[in-house]
């Protein structure tokens, strides 16, 4: 069966995209290519986000401030984003200390992963977009770039 998953993934561009992705498996990335369908059914990366059940509502009343997780989501693709998305935690060192970073936080553990897939929602969607393969950018780099396109920058 998972060959059948497989080769139906890579016959789709948005599952050869998802499939890029470290700790998003064969069965995951299936399943959430799946669900999603096709990209043109979501306006914003909000939409996916919710639909995939990774971005909470807000339940804030009066004095209280405060989120909750939504209900009217795609089951199906949020088993999907949570397994694919803790896996990618163990496989990715930023990812890993995002995590980690929401743990310390206080998150729970469903709470991190969430908040490490909505991370992970916008990463597919600008995937998408750009049509290219995920790819690691470290921190180092980035801050390299950022300076290096910052010609005025006086320290």
């Amino acid at each position: 069966m998972e060959k059948e998953i497989r080769r139906l993934s890579e016959e789709s561009r948005l599952g050869q995209l998802v499939g890029s992705i470290p700790g998003f498996g064969v069965v995951c990335t299936g399943e959430i290519v799946g669900e999603i369908g096709t990209m043109e059914r979501f306006p914003t990366e909000r939409s996916l986000a919710l639909y995939l059940g990774m971005a909470p509502l807000d339940n804030s009343s009066g004095n209280y401030r405060g989120t909750k997780v939504t209900k009217q989501v795609n089951r199906r693709g949020r088993a999907a984003m949570m397994a694919a998305v803790a896996h990618h935690a163990r496989s990715v060192e930023e990812s890993r200390h995002y995590y980690e970073k929401k743990r310390e936080e206080g998150k729970t553990h469903n709470q991190a992963v969430r908040a490490l897939g909505r991370h992970m929602v916008r990463v597919i969607w600008s995937m998408v977009k750009r049509n290219e393969p995920y790819r690691v950018v470290r921190m180092d780099e980035s801050l390299n770039r950022e300076l290096a396109g910052s010609r005025d920058l006086k320290i």
